[in-house]
């Protein structure tokens, strides 16, 4: 068995890639016709989405997992992996298993988090492929969403440089697009802060319409969550076209549909509707579909993967972005009220190092040394720290879900911290189980496996966290009370004018809610850790993703492109000349 302690998840991968099952092989264990193949190079393919779920649409469902976690540390818990690793452990006891993650963005692939792709021996395959482009969704939402702006800012200019006479010759009539209100930005798949602002249409009359603009991170883009909820090619049309890239000056939204882009927009994504498939190391079918960031996106895999997933499987894994405060909230009002999907067992992944950093240990910060305290048995700060394991599993409970918590296992943890969160949890009416799977792959993951297989049969009375009914500000104040611990909300001047713009728009009162908010803490602000109560949650702006169907409140001070650090994975991934193998992705 290849060793995680003595090689890079880069070594681990390549040497699985020489035995990794085929395509077809892959498929074959989905129960997949060759024809719903569609091939991509050498090792991997996507399906074809329409016809799988043509022929399966009375197909039996398997069990619905979704894997969530813990507020993190800035170095992540592990959550892909435990993904990874639950789906190898469920085929070691015999289940026909299936997973749904999403495809990593190259922002945190070549800064610090890494390709997301697990690791050790609960990481996906072929690595290299899977972190650098796969099938090219990323790409092709990128070349979308900026169609869509060149549409807009050359509309912009041609009414600035023609009358309405002049227009009218050219097929256009005048939108009146106020400069101040433009809704968009362009997107880049990295973390670079230095196009956060620009300013664009500089020189002459020729030369675009001059404003301020900026970038943000690709998978932030509307296009990104509307992949993620698209049901059909039909509904992911329709949605593209309800985009708002900007205001006229009167006030009116001006779509995509009006600046006639949206065909185009949707050619562009038509192939990206059908998932990718890979492999586990281990050899099990995992479909990649949609985008990560569920701090400033909604974060889930997609929709069609799931949908396909639950009629291949005895069981489906799916996977939720960041703590269960974000992606597993949105996952249950976003995606499950889309989808029609319910889940059978959540599990919540925690690590000791979390709980520590939690009970007040010192900073975790990328880059630097962990402090030893980290290393080192302190039963008093994985206690205290637990309080935070408390407030997820409360989050989860309130859903009606059964929660298994999943005791990612690091191999300076102690068994009397395990102990300790196993007595805590278990108290608190959770499943446990402690898991070795980045060391021992499906092996490692058996007691974790045989969790959810109990779990699954307890008594489920799943119920979303809101209804849309409610008014919106009810809503906000649901998911700040209800899954953050807030005690109030604070709408500040621009988030008010707009609420009251929503409020008033019968199509837009009844979006659901997709909240923007850190990732690093339960409240607003990332330095708060632990269980913190009684705060007000600010919400300083609120955004319309009318295509998605989302109303976007954004809490605390949040960028939609994040930024890259001081020792950036890009320094140390590089490529053999000789043979072309690329390495140092992790």
């Amino acid at each position: 068995m290849l060793d995680p302690t003595k090689l890079a998840d880069w070594q681990i991968a390549e040497a699985a890639e020489a035995t990794m099952r085929t395509p077809q092989q892959l498929a074959d264990a989905l129960g997949l016709l060759p024809e719903e193949l569609i091939p991509f190079g050498r090792q991997i393919a996507r399906v074809d989405q329409m016809a799988i779920r043509k022929r399966l649409a009375d197909a039996p469902k398997g069990k619905y997992i979704d894997v969530t976690a813990i507020t993190p540390t800035p170095l992540g818990e592990g959550k892909t992996t435990t993904t990874i690793g639950l789906i190898e452990g469920l085929a070691k006891r015999g289940q026909r298993v299936s997973g749904a993650i999403r495809q990593p963005s190259g922002g945190p692939t070549f800064n610090i988090k890494g390709s997301a792709a697990g690791g050790g021996l609960a990481q996906c395959i072929p690595l290299t492929t899977f972190s650098m482009g796969l099938t090219g969704d990323i790409d092709k939402i990128t070349n979308a969403h900026n169609l869509g702006m060149v549409a807009l800012t050359s509309r912009m200019q041609h009414e600035r440089n023609y009358d309405d006479a002049q227009l009218a010759k050219r097929g256009l009539r005048r939108l009146d697009i106020d400069p101040n209100r433009v809704q968009m930005k362009w997107v880049i798949d990295f973390c670079a802060q230095a196009l956060r602002n620009i300013t664009i249409g500089n020189g002459g009359k020729m030369d675009g319409y001059p404003m301020d603009s900026g970038f943000a991170i690709t998978v932030s883009s509307e296009l990104m969550a509307i992949l993620a909820m698209a049901n059909d090619l039909r509904d992911l049309r329709e949605r593209i076209s309800k985009i708002v890239v900007a205001y006229s000056r009167s006030g009116s939204p001006i779509t995509t549909h009006d600046l006639e882009v949206d065909g185009a927009m949707t050619a562009f994504l038509a192939e990206a509707l059908n998932p990718t498939l890979i492999s586990t190391v281990e050899g099990q079918p995992v479909l990649v579909h949609a985008g990560p960031f569920a701090n400033i996106a909604i974060g889930q895999s997609s929709i069609i993967a799931d949908q396909i997933g639950v009629r291949c499987s005895d069981y489906h894994v799916t996977e939720s972005g960041f703590a269960s405060d974000i992606g597993y909230e949105k996952f249950v009002d976003l995606k499950c009220r889309a989808s029609g999907l319910r889940p059978d067992a959540v599990v919540l992944v925690a690590t000791i190092r979390a709980l520590k950093m939690h009970g007040g240990g010192p900073s975790v910060k990328p880059g630097t040394k962990l402090d030893d305290v980290y290393t080192h048995e302190n039963l008093p700060l994985v206690e205290a720290g637990c309080q935070n394991l408390l407030a997820h599993l409360e989050i989860i409970r309130k859903s009606g879900v059964q929660p298994v918590v999943c005791i990612n296992h690091f191999y300076t943890d102690t068994d009397e911290e395990v102990k300790l969160v196993r007595k805590l949890s278990e108290q608190a009416g959770a499943l446990t189980a402690l898991s070795k799977h980045w060391q021992f792959g499906g092996e490692g993951a058996l007691e974790l496996a045989e969790a959810v297989e109990e779990a699954v049969k307890k008594p489920n009375n799943f119920h979303f966290f809101y209804e849309n009914s409610q008014p919106i500000r009810d809503r906000v104040m649901a998911v700040a009370k209800e899954v953050y611990g807030a005690a109030d909300i604070q709408l500040l001047p621009e988030a008010q004018a707009k609420l009251d713009l929503y409020q008033n728009d019968p199509e837009i009162a009844k979006l659901s809610v997709c909240m923007v908010k850190t990732h690093l803490s339960l409240s607003h602000d990332p330095d708060v850790k632990g269980r913190p109560t009684g705060f007000t949650l600010p919400i300083r702006d609120i955004l319309l993703y009318r295509g998605a169907g989302f109303i976007v409140p954004v809490a605390g001070d949040i960028k939609l492109m994040p930024g890259t650090g001081s020792d950036p994975a890009y320094r140390r991934i590089d490529i053999d000349v000789e043979t072309g193998r690329i390495h140092g992705l992790f």
